[in-house]
């Protein structure tokens, strides 16, 4: 994206975005997850105070919690975490926790809400935003290089981030660093 094009919405103009990383990042999300991202980031995209949100307490209170209330609760948690994940991953560093830490706990209240859910479509939904978390968080970070040469990942994210995660685009930005081989990866023991 070599220049600014406005859309006559900011739905647009994120949808836009969003396409042009899921091309950059190689992970096309499908029109669900795509359409999810968009309104998740119109969503937080005034809401400074999501910075101060101690997230494992929200997961364990959401815990106690019943029904619409309980379902609100943990998916601004999943929500939060894939914000944090893959457009603010220095939150991880200054929190002294690993990205994966978001991405873990992404993963566990998007996995609880589908299995609450009586819905079906919404289960399928939550379902699969746990399992494309991974993905979304690449998105994301393809997001925030578009128009940039150098990665927004440090070389230590971004082997974290792989190792934990198998995340292909953590892999291509450490070969940004470097073209050897990194030594340790939960690939062939992940679970995605």
């Amino acid at each position: 994206m070599n220049t600014l094009i406005l859309q006559p919405t900011a739905t647009a103009d994120w949808q836009t975005l969003i396409k042009e990383a899921e091309v950059a990042s190689h992970h096309p999300l499908g029109e669900d997850l795509e359409s999810y991202l968009v309104f998740l980031l119109i969503r937080f995209m005034k809401k400074a105070e999501m910075a101060n949100s101690v997230l494992a307490l929200e997961f364990l209170h959401s815990l106690e919690l019943a029904g619409r209330v309980q379902a609100d609760q943990l998916r601004d948690v999943g929500d939060k975490c894939l914000l944090f994940a893959g457009l603010f991953p220095g939150r991880a560093e200054r929190r002294r926790v690993r990205i994966s830490y978001f991405v873990e706990m992404g993963e566990n209240a998007y996995a609880h809400l589908a299995n609450m859910l009586t819905q079906q479509k919404l289960a399928d939904l939550y379902a699969a935003l746990r399992k494309g978390f991974v993905s979304l968080m690449d998105v994301l970070h393809a997001m925030r290089e578009i128009d940039s040469e150098n990665s927004s990942l440090t070389p230590l994210q971004a082997h974290e981030i792989w190792a934990d995660t198998a995340s292909s685009y953590a892999l291509a930005s450490l070969n940004h660093y470097t073209t050897a081989i990194p030594l340790y990866s939960k690939i062939s023991n992940s679970k995605h």
